[in-house]
């Protein structure tokens, strides 16, 4: 299994990324915990959290990769080389086969890419709904990531947003596009 995935989400992540705009960093976004900001430096911060952890095996034990306000500065480029480093940890001899440890459980490498992918991809779509950018992002791997969550994500993740990895899942049309029917799985309001 390749990195293609992962780096598609980065894409479309990227997308959504360069056209917010400094006056919206502080809209609500769904993620009731966060505003654009905050979500900013979750998804920066988030793929520089996902390299670390892969490249040691294990997630870093005073994890700081949110302290950075990258919203604050040029946070696509931040975006950029954070999703570079990623990409390439994940591409690295044995890094798909490794165990990766992480707070919430320890992963083959193969599944930390899968969670990694549907991370990017979903904080995309959130933050296109807080800035009022379309939200049918890449059907085709929206479609891919919804079939992979519905095998891999147990109930036991669920519950109060800031305090289990998702919420409860959403009631949605299936007519919906992919992007919000993977967003309603994942506890979020299309």
């Amino acid at each position: 299994m390749s990195t293609e995935g992962l780096e598609q989400a980065f894409a479309t992540t990227r997308n959504v990324l360069e056209n917010v705009k400094p006056d919206q960093l502080d809209e609500k976004t769904p993620c009731e915990s966060w505003d654009v900001r905050a979500l900013i430096n979750h998804i920066v911060g988030g793929a520089n959290w996902f390299a670390v952890s892969t490249n040691a095996g294990e997630s870093p034990e005073n994890d700081t990769t949110e302290d950075t306000d990258y919203a604050g500065g040029n946070f696509v480029a931040a975006f950029d080389e954070a999703s570079k480093k990623a990409v390439a940890a994940f591409g690295a001899p044995g890094a798909l086969e490794k165990q990766i440890k992480a707070p919430f459980g320890t992963f083959p490498g193969i599944a930390f890419l899968g969670l990694a992918t549907t991370d990017t991809f979903t904080h995309g779509w959130d933050l296109a709904k807080a800035t009022g950018q379309s939200s049918d992002l890449d059907p085709q791997l929206a479609e891919q990531l919804l079939v992979g969550a519905k095998a891999s994500i147990p109930e036991q993740f669920r519950g109060a947003d800031g305090v289990m990895p998702f919420g409860k899942a959403v009631e949605i049309s299936d007519s919906a596009p992919a992007a919000d029917r993977l967003a309603a799985f994942l506890g979020r309001q299309a």
